[in-house]
């Protein structure tokens, strides 16, 4: 019985690891993400549920199952209330917090098995997968919980960001040490795990205090790329758990959210022009100022009823949503002036830096939740070529992702970020709700442009104020 048990659990896994995988492939499109989530959410399940029924170890079945299923249920009530009252402004907040949970489990899992290595018996010595395992469970775990915890801080506006030169130096031997001590474990010769405890112990604390300075000094707009790589860290931590534990389901999962993280990573960096190797040592992201050079120009303002006429009559416009639409909850009135304005034959599209937001793919999921056709939000480099062919380019609560000093001002922190070319366009109207500057913390050139009109207030109520003025042409 035990026989068939064990192979019922293995194709359970099997089972649950094919869910995942088509659960991803579904996400790439937000028609099938929904059902792509629920897939994913049912293979875990499912996983869970047979190695309650059929997981042995030393041919008893698994303890404690009543406080297994509690702690599940209240971990599903929690969960369930957190992702029903969270705004979509939170939504990076929110990835940040679950994704320093699951850090946080992979690294407890680690620290809990480490004194159970060879029973009561003394160990031959440390030098084995087993070790290495709990070792980089617990080290890349903490990382991504204390990195994300920070990240959160951050995103939410109660963290301010540490920028010096030592930090570099400061992650550095941090990070040499971490090494250091986890190959000093993995050294010991015939030893009780119990009795070295207190090294891991050690290191996980290194690995908390790693992971904080790591996130510190970088930059806020840099955001959106330490968000991927803290993801692609749990993932690998639970890739950990999932060799230490035999488990295919949890080793498939961590592979996965292992593997997309990195590759969301690298895309991120390259949108950003960062390279990874800053990414890793958390020196990246530009200081606070304005560019150098000063700003020539000055600010033009422009009426709602000019703005609703300039619209009205335009054949092509681009609509660009950054993080101030999502701050005023206007995505919803922005899709009725999308609607609005192609009923009226104009060419309205979104374009959608890879970075808008505090988040990857913030902006897509937002208009998304708005109802705005798919196939209108356009990727910056398929946008940009037809830029200069756009009647009005309207600017909604972005800054950083539009400002020209990423091309021209080589002593700008954004030097070198490929943009979205608002400026190409031949009118530009920014919607903002002041002068302020951007989450870079750097003057946007753009708004001294001849070609721009800014058009002051709350992205929300403006836009409702604009869509009446333009039914009433």
């Amino acid at each position: 019985m035990n026989f068939i048990g064990t192979y019922i659990l293995e194709i359970s896994y099997i089972v649950a690891s094919v869910l995942f995988i088509l659960g991803l492939k579904m996400l790439s499109h937000p028609v099938t993400a929904r059902r792509g989530n629920l897939l994913a959410a049912f293979g875990m399940t499912f996983a869970i549920i047979a190695t309650i029924l059929w997981h042995r170890h030393n041919n008893e079945r698994i303890h404690n199952i009543g406080y297994i299923v509690v702690a599940i249920l209240a971990g599903l009530a929690v969960g369930w209330f957190i992702a029903v009252k969270v705004k979509m402004t939170a939504m990076p907040q929110l990835v940040s917090f679950f994704n320093g949970m699951g850090g946080a489990c992979a690294a407890l899992i680690s620290l809990l098995e480490f004194p159970k290595l060879g029973g009561d018996a003394h160990l031959a010595n440390m030098f084995h997968g087993e070790v290495l395992d709990i070792i980089l469970g617990m080290v890349i775990g903490s990382v991504s919980f204390a990195g994300s915890m920070i990240a959160y801080g951050k995103l939410d506006e109660k963290i301010l960001s540490w920028k010096a030169p030592v930090f570099r130096y400061l992650n550095i031997s941090i990070l040499v040490l971490i090494i250091a001590l986890a190959v000093f474990i993995m050294s010991r010769g015939t030893v009780n795990p119990q009795d070295i405890l207190g090294w891991m112990y050690l290191l996980m604390a290194l690995s908390l205090v790693y992971g904080v300075f790591f996130v510190m000094p970088i930059g806020g707009a840099d955001m959106p790329v330490v968000i991927s790589l803290l993801n692609s860290f749990t993932g690998v931590a639970a890739a950990m758990g999932g060799f230490l534990y035999k488990n295919q389901a949890m080793l498939t999962g961590g592979i996965l959210v292992g593997s997309a993280g990195t590759i969301l990573t690298i895309l991120m960096c390259k949108a950003m022009n960062r390279s990874l190797g800053n990414v890793i040592l958390g020196a990246f992201g530009g200081a606070s100022g304005a560019a150098s050079g000063g700003v020539a120009g000055s600010i033009k303002e422009i009426s709602l009823s000019d703005a609703a006429v300039l619209l009205n009559y335009s054949q092509k416009v681009v609509i660009i949503p950054g993080y101030g639409l999502a701050v005023a909850q206007a995505q919803h009135i922005c899709s009725e002036l999308d609607k609005l304005l192609t009923e009226r034959g104009v060419d309205v599209r979104f374009a959608i830096h890879p970075v808008a937001g505090r988040m990857p793919g913030h902006m897509n999921v937002l208009m998304a939740e708005a109802d705005v056709a798919y196939d209108k939000l356009i990727e910056m480099d398929d946008i940009n070529p037809d830029m200069p062919n756009t009647d009005v380019a309207v600017i909604i609560g972005a800054n950083d992702v539009v400002n020209p000093a990423a091309l021209d001002d080589p002593a700008s922190p954004i030097y070198g970020m490929p943009i979205i070319k608002a400026h190409e366009a031949k009118n530009i109207i920014v919607m903002k709700r002041g002068m302020g500057k951007g989450y870079a913390a750097i003057e946007n050139n753009l708004f001294y442009n001849d070609k721009t009109r800014m058009l002051f207030g709350n992205a929300k109520d403006t836009l409702q104020k604009l869509v009446g003025e333009i039914k009433n042409l």
